[in-house]
């Protein structure tokens, strides 16, 4: 359940400063969480492609090995697919991932945050999530966009990011 909509392509252009969709998605465990209800924390929204693949469990593990830090900061973790809650579960328990995976299989959310389109694979064509994160304020608005994440790095430059706009917990 998303509370915008775009096309089947990447035209929703969410910015720096504006007000970051809200959105209201399961995770791996049913539980349901709605990024409002986060208001007053920092927010690290991550769309990763998919479930249990290298580059996706390499971000997923990088955040997973400093998650001490993000709670230190209070800061919340969410994590964003359009696999199912089933495969998010697998995933989740395969690497013990401390932070909730939600499911968007509707795709209502991706498109909102323009993270949906065409990609490329091996010079073939396909529709899929571009790895993007976007870090969220306390009062809800997008503090940072991530473009192009290279999971090797991302957890290091979140963390430090956190740090740079002040948060402390």
């Amino acid at each position: 359940m998303g509370t915008a909509h775009a096309s089947e392509t990447d035209s929703a252009q969410v910015q720096v400063g504006q007000t970051a969709p809200d959105f209201t998605l399961v995770d791996q465990f049913g539980k349901t969480h709605q990024l409002a209800a986060y208001r007053g924390q920092w927010v690290l929204v991550y769309f990763y492609p998919k479930d249990d693949t290298p580059g996706c469990t390499k971000e997923a593990c990088g955040i997973r090995d400093r998650f001490a830090e993000f709670q230190k900061i209070k800061a919340v973790v969410l994590g964003i697919s359009v696999d199912s809650v089933e495969s998010h579960k697998k995933f989740a328990d395969k690497f013990k991932l401390p932070f909730p995976l939600l499911s968007d299989n509707q795709k209502h959310v991706v498109q909102a945050y323009g993270v949906w389109g065409e990609r490329q694979f091996m010079g073939k064509a396909y529709m899929g999530i571009s790895r993007t994160s976007f870090l969220i304020d306390p009062k809800g608005k997008i503090a940072k966009i991530y473009p192009k994440v290279k999971p090797e790095e991302h957890t290091e430059e979140i963390l430090k990011d956190l740090i740079q706009f002040g948060a402390n917990g």
